[in-house]
């Protein structure tokens, strides 16, 4: 029986009987139509659906068509989790009871996010031997309640955010997997899901994973099982997280976790301490936790190096050429490994055996990253270093990176070149007038269809814009006294229920610091991000209290979701433009100007501009929400790229100044 999208959407269909208040409406069907027929002539598709179109169900019912109808495996993937739950748990049941015929829909997350019962065990038994510190050794004995209790075995499940150091004996990992000669293999979660994924007809997963798995293809390798369709929601976000896994990076820290969890010195407790080996052979374990500490220094030396550089070079840390300091590390890295190798058929435990192969694995991925951004040997990239040097007694938090500067080389090649129909949907595509031009070129998709529809949403009657146009420049003096007296202002007009969008860490926690006191004696709780938990814990919080006032930045700004009296304010303190100085900006500005183009007007703009709607995208949510968007930077007024931030504007929206609503 052939599924009509159509008819199940109709205001009197099945899913209108589902859904309480459930409405019909002509931008979801339109949605529906052209991505059905961008799956079935597989020609890519952008397709920017405005908040309210019901977007999920204007690509889940066409994916599921091509399922049902044609035995073809659809890949869904979203940027936030919160979005990929969604999709899961909600929608696709709900499409499931209306459809004629079973189909199978698997979340897929990375193995990384997967506990391993066979190291859980093995954790659990020699937890005195591992670790010292008594909470982390509490930490092993809620986890190995929990792997009797969930059925997902996924971090997810868990009701508490296990320490790094803890989840890392624990986890699933390709390095130490047994396979089938692991006696949990039949019970294993990780292989169960694999499972699930290889048969599945619709996956679901999120941007990172799928872009991991495209660089992983590129290579000759891969995860996600062969498909047929790619339909990818949240696109706005597809580019940055494309050039991010065609990158790599090194961490200090992830260098000094591999030392610590085979030997620590100060705990004289890890791996290597515990391992039974053969008769007469402890010289092997010897020798290897000596060049674990060989390590240990020779990771400090090559990290001094790279800070003095640091001192000496930009201040944004982008380094521009090749072996600007020697790689002093790999070799003692590749010692490591060769002393690790050494004691592997030494192990009296076949399981240390496969421990010790993922640590050789941990040690060829670490020489491959060093010398990847030491020698810079990927074409296209921009490098740099970042983070914080030592202070006090902390660690110093040093990274080297390296990202794409463009993302249209290698979508156009790795996503949009094969016979994959690859369909791409967001509320915010286009950059004014309907172009669809900067995503087109950012992303490689040049020859795709492109379809526009607007929000059913009646925005001139439930939104009000307000525009400041009295606000210093961040660099006068004042400016962060007048913006918290603004935003102070306006949280009083709607009695809190605010989001304050920031576009740095510094501004949001000075004008949260000047204003939480004075918040809190008017009973408007502060939440503040980067401090008053994690982002999903902030939001359930937000949700809770209608007086709250919650201060956030670049998550907070776009997939945050929250409907009816909770939030009737969103202040943007100002434009979202990218920092200039940022290696990666400055790296796609130098690209764009050796082809003649205008870095500021052909990029930066259009990218605040999506950001800029993302964030203005975030007060109406349903048909019955109202409120108020503050936006105070008087730059929409007074620079002549402002109209185009003032005509993004949902259609119809009144703009009025702070000061003449003031006075009426």
């Amino acid at each position: 029986m052939g599924l009509d999208a159509e008819l199940l959407l109709h205001p009197e269909g099945p899913i209108a009987r589902r859904i309480p208040g459930y409405e019909s409406r002509p931008q979801q069907t339109a949605m529906v139509r052209a991505v059905d027929s961008a799956l079935s002539t597989r020609r890519p598709l952008l397709i920017e659906a405005g908040t309210g179109t019901g977007k999920s169900f204007g690509y889940l019912l066409p994916a599921v068509r091509r399922v049902l109808e044609h035995d073809e495996r659809v890949v869904v993937v979203t940027h936030t989790i919160a979005l990929q739950e969604q999709l899961h748990d909600k929608d696709v049941p709900l499409i499931r009871s209306v459809v004629p015929d079973e189909f199978s829909a698997v979340l897929v997350k990375g193995r990384n996010n997967y506990v391993s019962r066979r190291r859980m065990e093995r954790t659990d038994q020699r937890v005195d031997r591992l670790l010292s510190d008594p909470k982390a050794q509490e930490e092993v004995g809620a986890l190995s309640r929990w792997v009797g209790l969930t059925s997902d075995g996924t971090r997810t499940d868990l009701d508490f955010a296990p320490r790094g150091d803890v989840w890392d004996l624990v986890r699933s990992d390709s390095g130490n997997c047994m396979g089938r000669k692991c006696p949990r293999h039949d019970s294993c979660f990780y292989q169960l899901a694999r499972r699930r994924m290889e048969s599945g007809q619709l996956l679901i997963c999120n941007h990172a994973l799928f872009f991991s798995d495209l660089a992983l293809r590129a290579r000759g390798a891969g995860f996600l099982p062969a498909y047929d369709h790619v339909i990818l929601d949240e696109a706005h976000a597809v580019e940055d997280v494309a050039c991010e896994q065609f990158g790599t990076s090194l961490a200090e820290g992830s260098v000094r976790h591999l030392v610590r969890v085979l030997h620590d010195n100060r705990r004289g407790r890890a791996f290597l301490d515990t391992l039974e080996l053969k008769d007469g052979r402890e010289s092997a374990r010897v020798s290897a936790i000596q060049a674990a500490r060989q390590l240990a220094t020779a990771s400090e030396q090559f990290f001094d190096a790279w800070e003095r550089w640091g001192k000496q070079a930009e201040s944004n840390g982008r380094i521009r050429s090749p072996g600007v300091v020697p790689d002093t590390l790999t070799p003692a890295i590749g010692e490591l490994k060769g002393r690790l190798n050494l004691l592997r058929d030494l192990c009296v435990q076949e399981a240390d055996g496969y421990e010790i192969d993922a640590y050789e694995d941990r040690c060829e991925d670490l020489i491959s990253q060093t010398k990847t951004l030491v020698e810079q040997t990927i074409s296209g990239c921009v490098y740099w270093l970042e983070g914080m040097p030592r202070s006090g007694d902390a660690f110093r938090r040093l990274r080297l990176a390296a990202t794409a500067v463009d993302a249209a080389p290698i979508l156009r090649e790795h996503l949009f070149g094969g016979k994959t129909g690859v369909v791409l949907t967001s509320a915010t595509l286009t950059t004014g007038a309907g172009s669809f031009l900067h995503a087109r070129t950012r992303m490689g998709c040049e020859d795709a269809e492109t379809i526009e529809l607007g929000s059913p949403f009646d925005h001139a009657r439930q939104m009000k814009v307000l525009v400041d146009e009295r606000m210093p420049e961040p660099s006068a003096p004042g400016y962060l006294s007048s913006l918290s007296r603004r935003i102070d202002e306006l949280v009083q007009r709607t009695d809190g229920g605010a989001f304050v969008l920031c576009t740095n860490w510094r501004t949001l926690r000075e004008c949260a610091g000047l204003l939480r006191r004075a918040f809190g004696d008017r009973g408007h709780p502060v939440l503040v991000q980067g401090e008053d938990g994690a982002p999903g814990r902030l939001l359930e919080r937000f949700r809770a209290d209608r007086r709250s006032v919650l201060f956030g930045v670049a998550s907070f700004w776009q997939g945050v979701d929250v409907r009816g009296e909770s939030l009737r304010n969103v202040i943007i303190t100002r434009l979202p433009f990218d920092p200039p100085d940022k290696p990666l900006v400055q790296a796609r500005h130098e690209s764009i100007e050796s082809q003649g183009g205008k870095p500021f007007f052909d990029d930066t703009v259009p990218r605040a501009l999506i950001k800029f709607r993302q964030g203005v995208g975030r007060l109406i949510r349903s048909a019955t929400d109202e409120g108020l968007v503050a936006i105070l930077d008087p730059r929409v007024l007074t620079k002549s790229y402002g109209r185009r931030f003032l005509d993004a504007l949902p259609e119809g929206v009144q703009v009025d100044t702070i000061d003449s609503a003031s006075h009426r």
